[in-house]
């Protein structure tokens, strides 16, 4: 007699999220180059900043090494903004999918945002590697607030890329001015700087965007001797859970909709 295998609910949609992600690893790393591009791409950038910059401080950024001070900015920046598109992107590009009631829009997005998370996180230990044999001080005093960082700014964007994405499946020309919306942020979100190379009249112009805290903080947890000021974790953790609150309200409103675009 054939015996039926009944799974939950939960453990269906744990399978598809798992399946979206290995579908996500062989369209991502399908070229030559795979996930070595994506180590090759931050490390040589933050080389070529990193040495730009410490012609100005003689290569220490307040109290930090630049390399490190670069590193932790371009990482997180970029942990955004990839995490960002590929959520943003995970409905349409999984239109097809939904015709199997298993799948529903909010599956590609978790899975895209959980596959950028574990790439960044390999790039880390990379990096840190690197680090060693470079002889550069590898120092993390405060690990567990740099992961809350982390997981708030990655949540955060996940949260953004599923209502861009839901918006861009009724108005499929928004996703050229989410495009265009998402550039300043590389320059604007303390990459480069530090709220200390500006005055502090000034800091209310920069200082409402919840991924230059992020990146401060998170400087200053690995560093405790950098001291950053003008940043809120506080603010980092409302942002995030404002935002999730949001896109979850907007998809629960409008995803079925969203399906029949």
């Amino acid at each position: 007699m054939t015996t039926l295998l009944r799974r939950s609910k939960w453990q269906i949609w744990k399978d598809v999220i798992f399946s979206l992600m290995v579908r996500q690893v062989r369209t991502s790393f399908a070229d030559k180059f795979g996930l070595s591009w994506a180590i090759i791409q931050p490390v040589s950038f933050i080389f070529i900043l990193s040495f730009i910059r410490g012609r100005l401080d003689g290569g220490e950024t307040y109290s930090m090494p630049t390399f490190v001070f670069m590193a932790y900015g371009l990482v997180i920046i970029q942990l955004f903004l990839q995490v960002f598109q590929s959520s943003s992107n995970g409905i349409k590009r999984s239109k097809p999918l939904f015709a199997f009631r298993q799948v529903q829009p909010i599956s590609p997005v978790i899975a895209a945002g959980l596959f950028e998370g574990v790439v960044k996180l390999f790039v880390i230990l990379c990096m840190a590697v690197i680090m060693y044999f470079l002889s550069i001080e590898l120092r993390l005093d405060d690990p567990l607030l740099v992961i809350l960082n982390l997981f708030s700014l990655c949540l955060f964007s996940m949260s953004l890329g599923l209502i861009c994405g839901l918006v861009s499946a009724f108005i499929p020309e928004m996703d050229k001015v989410f495009s265009l919306l998402t550039r300043p942020l590389f320059f604007i979100s303390g990459v480069f700087f530090s709220l200390r190379d500006f005055p502090p009249e000034i800091w209310w112009a920069l200082d409402w965007n919840p991924i230059l805290h992020a990146i401060e903080l998170s400087r200053g947890a690995a560093y405790s001797s950098y001291n950053e000021v003008g940043v809120s974790q506080a603010y980092v953790i409302e942002v995030t859970m404002v935002t999730t609150f949001i896109a979850l309200v907007f998809y629960r409103a409008t995803w079925k909709r969203a399906l029949g675009q």
